[in-house]
């Protein structure tokens, strides 16, 4: 787009705004005013101080509680249909599923418990405490996000058919994450938080302080403090679940999820639960797919969900269990890769042929090293090997992380685990190997 003057970016904005009141689509606007994307998210956070998808249309609630819902009982959790019940909606970009945090609340808090987020944005959190009959503290940086979270809270408790004493109107306030020294040690029983994935959605327009505008070294510097902040104020035993995803950089991932669960386990936490939840908005078709083959990267398609638990951790255990997996070269036309995503689904008879097939088809021809670790369980507590391998081999020299896979079978019945969610996956790491 062309460098315009002050009054036509003025007068662009304004069109822009008017275009999203009347339910236009951001792919019409782009094509209509000629912007991308990236430009028409900075045109609306300039405008409204927040990153709207839809602006100026109130909810119409249809129910108040999910269909059929059953909570998860395996480490893959996923929503291809991503919750409107109650006020929940998509238009604050990036907010998490209403599904996460039903799960979280009744699988690890009771009626009455307090619950914070502090990253809650469309107030997805403070919605799902406030149905589930839980004690919510919700903040964020933004004021604009805090004016729309209680806008989403604005529904009548009666309507619930809930019985007295079973009701609590969520506290929501502007705060910051890092510092949370209102509120008192040891008085929060589970903390939700999905917080933003240093840099790569902008949430809001010149705050001081929104991590979303951070590279990824000061995030994970401003993530110390919040992960420091949330061992004060949890209870001991309580638990803080955090939603975090990778990134990719010049065709290669950059962990930001292994990076900020090492953050947290550093403060003091140790992992009850480490669970992928698959993303349902990776295109197989478009200019990122064709980029993806022409280029040989995977379209992410994960994020993790790490349960941390304020408990006595446990000193550095056994290293990392992992084994190499070895390629052979592989004749297939680009056009004929088998996965494109960086979660492989199959069924679990065959798994292992399958999965060696799409490494061949992938890097068979490349100088690569795959190494496969799979999560465990230790005497009721998590051994997360995905990122213990992460960590031992970020000490390699000729090694540049290049994809983190998630393989997990589509198939088989989640058996009872009283110690936690049954572990279904496994990650391939894959490292570019220099020549020496």
């Amino acid at each position: 787009m062309p460098k315009l003057s002050k009054d036509e970016l003025s007068e662009l904005k304004e069109a822009v705004l008017l275009a999203k009141r009347a339910g236009m689509s951001d792919s019409e606007i782009g094509r209509q005013f000629g912007i991308s994307y990236n430009t028409l998210q900075r045109l609306l956070l300039d405008a409204q101080g927040i990153n709207l998808s839809q602006i100026g249309r109130k909810k119409v609630i249809k129910r108040w509680e999910p269909p059929a819902f059953t909570e998860e009982q395996t480490t893959v959790w996923s929503f291809p249909q991503r919750g409107d019940w109650a006020t929940h909606n998509p238009h604050y970009r990036g907010n998490w599923s209403p599904y996460i945090p039903r799960n979280l609340i009744l699988k690890y808090s009771k009626t009455g418990d307090v619950v914070l987020d502090y990253f809650v944005g469309g107030g997805t959190t403070a919605i799902e405490a406030k149905l589930l009959g839980r004690r919510c503290i919700a903040i964020d940086i933004n004021p604009h996000a805090v004016e729309l979270t209680l806008q989403n809270l604005a529904f009548t408790p009666s309507l619930l058919g809930m019985m007295e004493g079973e009701f609590y109107e969520p506290e929501v306030y502007v705060g910051d994450a890092r510092e949370l020294s209102w509120r008192a040690s040891e008085s929060v029983d589970l903390i939700c938080a999905h917080p933003p994935y240093a840099g790569i959605i902008k949430y809001s327009s010149g705050i001081e302080g929104d991590l979303s505008g951070l590279e990824m070294h000061a995030f994970l510097d401003a993530m110390r403090l919040v992960a420091e902040q949330s061992h004060r104020v949890l209870k001991p035993d309580g638990k803080c679940a955090i939603l975090i995803g990778d990134g990719r950089k010049a065709r290669h991932v950059v962990p930001i999820g292994f990076e900020t669960i090492r953050v947290f386990l550093q403060a003091g936490f140790r992992l009850k639960e480490l669970v992928i939840k698959r993303q349902h908005n990776c295109k197989t078709t478009g200019f990122w797919y064709k980029r993806s083959l022409q280029h040989n990267f995977l379209l992410l398609a994960h994020e993790y969900l790490a349960v941390f638990e304020k408990a006595t951790p446990e000193a550095r255990g056994a290293p990392a269990k992992f084994h190499r997996t070895e390629l052979r070269p592989y004749s297939a036309d680009r056009d004929e890769l088998f996965q494109t995503t960086s979660v492989w689904l199959m069924p679990e008879a065959g798994m292992q042929e399958e999965t060696l097939r799409n490494l061949n088809a992938r890097y068979g021809n490349e100088s690569v090293v795959v190494l496969e670790s799979q999560d465990e369980r230790c005497e009721g507590r998590l051994v997360p090997n995905g990122l213990a391998t992460y960590e031992e081999m970020s000490q390699e020299r000729g090694l540049t992380l290049r994809e983190i896979v998630i393989v997990a079978p589509t198939d088989g019945m989640p058996s009872a685990n009283p110690d936690g969610l049954q572990i279904v996956h496994r990650y391939l790491l894959v490292y570019n190997q220099s020549k020496r």
